[in-house]
């Protein structure tokens, strides 16, 4: 009867209602749907209205890094670092801009490919301008795009580009080719079916849009877009008068969601709007957060850890003004000022520091600070959270005594209410678990959590010091199985004879890490994986590398990549004499200096020991040729 339904828009982000409109309860709506299933809607009204939409601008190094993070998954680093590469070969022009504009010679240029590819009608009537939104734009080159008086189409540099690299190239030529396109032309079909329920009027409605003339969407249309063709939206031809029946109708509830976290596109884009940064900076700052782990990826999202909070909280109270956004941005403002010429740089440092709130007088102000405070969020009146040298963990007050209580390493600040800590608080321990008998002796196996990490140990009441074995750094208390008890708890493992010394080469796990051993020789692996993959061959040839004085602690490895499916072996990133490099066990592959060890993809630390395996000349899991050196003897 003329009274709209209540939907999203109806309610604030409290969930107040803010519009006037009617709320149904689900048993309300799913009372109507039953009455409504069967009966017969007459199409009241259908009308068509046109519409168009324009082409993008041109890239900027922000709109740059958002699309390709949204397109092709690359992180704001790697974009930048791609384009980078793009940008010296010559494909495109100057990747650092804040500039949508094209020069005279790449409208031409644009508007020439889109002639040759889509004819004469589609481009635009005129070439289309574009200026910087952003009010600190500076706008000193012009926006990204392929290089020359004419674009050497993608499908040209197939032979010459490969992987990410040919795919930012695309996207870069396909979005400035668009630009100079002309306006995509549109029509929404909006109809309106009525019925009758408990003598009321039921009014309906279903839009679908259809493209009339592609236009720029012919070559480019932005993330969000894709897969949400118009066409395929597109409503059956209806005339005011005819009737449907209803076979199927539904009721579902329906609840509004908190914003988004941010993803690495999205914050690029929030640094923007708020005056933050620069191109050149946008990559460097996201990096930071997350090297620094203040936030861990999780899929695209960019999830906060509890030591930003720490970090927030200590610099809002003591230098709030620094790390207030009107600040930061005014401060971009000046430095553009300073290089304008219109502020001198000298004068403004002087006041930034020695001035009467510069930073000086606002650290011997600050007195000394209480780490204590500054580390401990409240939960509940029985509860705190603190942030420790070794992560986050609820501390708990039972009896006057002090009880720590740690939080699982995937559980976001925003997943610890009240209720989840209280749930964690009162689990029963992990600890001294059982989880099985061990076949031979017929103990029981349990897990503890002792001083020197978590381990396992046999239920031996007449033996005062019973079998143990330490976890592997993989694994956890609470998580732990059965199955790897037992292959823990079987260790040494044997894996074979040496044929030269007739001496038993075993596999273990020691204080320092795991190990070989061979008679007194020790000598260490790279992988805890390893004591139970190694076979003879390899353990040998481990064995005829030199030995630098005694046994060598094993590094803690900087980062596991999993299984190569070319070799089988567990593959690792460690630090060597000349840098980061990863290894299977066997081969070592450097990590080029330019790619990030937290942003190396798993198929990437594959590739780099492929690559370095065909230079070897060895095939996977082949151990390479040990190569004589050649000493000059001494006269």
């Amino acid at each position: 009867d003329g009274q709209k339904l209540a939907g999203t828009k109806s309610f604030d982000s409290k969930g107040v209602l803010v519009q006037e409109a009617l709320v149904l309860t689900p048993q309300e709506a799913a009372g109507y749907a039953a009455k409504l299933k069967g009966q017969t809607l007459k199409v009241s009204a259908v009308e068509a209205k046109p519409s168009t939409r324009k082409p993008y601008a041109p890239f900027t190094t922000s709109t740059l890094q958002q699309e390709a993070s949204k397109k092709l998954g690359m992180s704001a680093k790697q974009a930048m670092d791609t384009a980078q590469m793009l940008y010296q070969d010559g494909h495109i022009t100057y990747m650092r801009t804040d500039s949508p504009s094209l020069s005279v010679q790449a409208s031409s240029a644009a508007i020439a490919a889109a002639k040759e590819l889509f004819g004469a009608e589609s481009v635009a009537s005129a070439p289309r301008m574009y200026g910087a939104k952003s009010k600190n734009a500076q706008e000193a080159h012009e926006a990204i795009r392929p290089s020359g008086e004419k674009f050497v189409h993608p499908d040209d540099l197939k032979k010459v580009l490969q992987g990410k690299s040919q795919l930012l190239y695309e996207l870069i030529w396909r979005r400035t080719v668009a630009s100079q396109m002309a306006d995509a032309k549109l029509s929404t079909t909006t109809a309106k079916l009525q019925t009758e329920v408990d003598s009321k009027v039921a009014e309906f409605s279903a839009s679908g849009t259809v493209v009339l003339f592609k236009g720029f969407m012919a070559v480019y249309q932005e993330a969000q877009e894709e897969g949400k063709e118009p066409e395929s939206a597109k409503l059956p031809a209806l005339e005011v008068g005819a009737t449907i029946k209803i076979d199927e109708i539904a009721s579902k509830d329906h609840s509004t969601s908190p914003p988004a976290r941010y993803t690495e596109a999205s914050l690029v884009k929030a640094l923007e709007e708020q005056g933050i940064g620069r191109p050149s900076t946008y990559a460097a700052i996201i990096s930071t957060i997350i090297t620094k782990g203040y936030v861990v990826k999780r899929g695209s999202a960019l999830v906060p850890e509890w030591i930003a909070f720490t970090v927030t909280r200590f610099l809002e109270d003591n230098f709030g003004d620094l790390v207030d956004y009107a600040f930061t941005a005014k401060m971009e403002s000046d430095l553009d000022r300073i290089a304008l010429g219109e502020l001198d740089r000298s004068g403004w440092l002087k006041n930034f520091y020695f001035g009467e709130t510069g930073l000086q007088s606002t650290v011997e102000g600050l007195g000394e600070s209480d780490p204590r405070s500054i580390n401990t969020f409240e939960i509940s009146e029985d509860i705190n959270l603190r942030t420790g040298k070794f992560g986050p963990y609820l501390e708990v007050m039972e009896n006057e005594e002090r009880r720590i209580v740690n939080i699982p390493a995937d559980l976001s600040p925003d997943e610890l209410t009240e209720t989840k800590a209280i749930e964690l608080v009162n689990a029963p321990p992990a600890s001294d678990r059982v989880l099985g008998q061990e076949p031979e002796s017929g103990l029981d196996i349990i897990v503890k959590d002792g001083r020197y990490g978590p381990y396992l140990t046999l239920v031996d009441e007449g033996n005062p010091k019973p079998r143990t074995a330490s976890l592997f750094k993989t694994m956890a208390v609470d998580t732990v199985t059965y199955e790897d008890a037992l292959k823990l708890m079987s260790l040494p493992r044997v894996i074979g004879v040496d044929p030269e010394t007739e001496t038993e080469i075993t596999a273990q796990n020691g204080k320092f890490g795991p190990y070989l051993k061979r008679g007194t020789d020790s000598r260490s692996l790279d992988t805890e994986e390893q004591i139970f993959s190694l076979d003879l061959a390899s353990a040998l040839e481990i064995y005829k590398q030199p030995k630098y004085g005694g046994r060598r602690t094993a590094a803690t490895p900087l980062r596991e990549f999993g299984e190569d499916p070319a070799s089988k072996l567990n593959v690792v990133a460690k630090t060597g004499q000349f840098g980061t490099y990863v290894s299977d066990g066997i081969v070592n592959a450097t990590v080029p200096a330019d790619e990030p060890l937290d942003e190396l993809a798993n198929d990437r630390a594959f590739e780099l020991l492929a690559i370095r395996r065909e230079k070897l000349g060895v095939e996977p899991g082949e151990t390479p040729k040990t190569q004589k050196k050649t000493t000059r003897k001494k006269r």
